[in-house]
């Protein structure tokens, strides 16, 4: 039976590309912003196009803190893309402006130090040992469009919980391109732009719900 996944639609852009690439991997993908659709879902995916600030305003409007808040709790997955995966962490640095974020983790998400900017194109991950969604793709190539990136997870595992796998790119400096923590996983990158590497790592999650 295909899995029911919902794309949460608080006013980002981009949310067509990863609804076709989710439906081509066999799930069964919806376009929402309500409440109890969002939160009975088997799988609910964050898009992200744009800056942190605008990104925050419209999860607000939808009341996006509180569903992944409470999907969480309940260790239903969530999984972010791009900006999705920036408003996870505690807050957003753009352009002078400090925009708390979904503070699902600690951390920062700053301008990257190189001498090209927008990160575009595409990109090697340097994958860590263990990672479900890379499984089988651990080598290629991934797509990137951002200018902003957490560098760091500071976030350290206990006897009841595993620390999180955290996977990393390089441009101008390293940066965390993906996070799998329990059932919050996110990329920096977009799988859905990704080719046939990124509809695996889509599929693989999939297979994780």
């Amino acid at each position: 039976m295909s899995k029911s996944i919902v794309i949460l639609d608080y006013g980002s852009g981009n949310i067509r590309s990863a609804e076709k690439s989710l439906a081509k991997v066999g799930a069964k993908v919806s376009i929402s912003s309500d409440y109890e659709t969002c939160l009975n879902a088997d799988g609910l995916v964050i898009p992200g196009v744009g800056a942190f600030e605008s990104c925050m305003q419209g999860i607000k409007k939808v009341k996006g803190q509180e569903i992944v808040d409470k999907r969480l709790a309940g260790s239903r997955k969530v999984f972010g893309i791009c900006v999705g995966m920036q408003i996870m962490f505690e807050n957003g640095l753009e352009h002078g402006v400090n925009t708390p974020g979904l503070h699902q983790w600690p951390g920062s998400v700053t301008e990257l130090k190189a001498n090209v900017l927008p990160h575009m194109g595409w990109n090697n991950v340097e994958v860590s040992k263990g990672s479900q969604i890379f499984n089988g793709v651990e080598s290629e190539k991934f797509y990137f469009v951002h200018s902003y990136a957490a560098k760091e997870l500071d976030l350290h595992g206990t006897e009841k919980i595993s620390a999180p796998l955290k996977h990393y790119s390089i441009h101008g400096e390293k940066f965390l391109s993906s996070v799998e923590n329990g059932p919050l996983s996110a990329t920096q990158f977009h799988p859905e732009k990704s080719g046939d590497a990124g509809l695996q790592l889509l599929a693989n999650w999939l297979e994780s719900l």
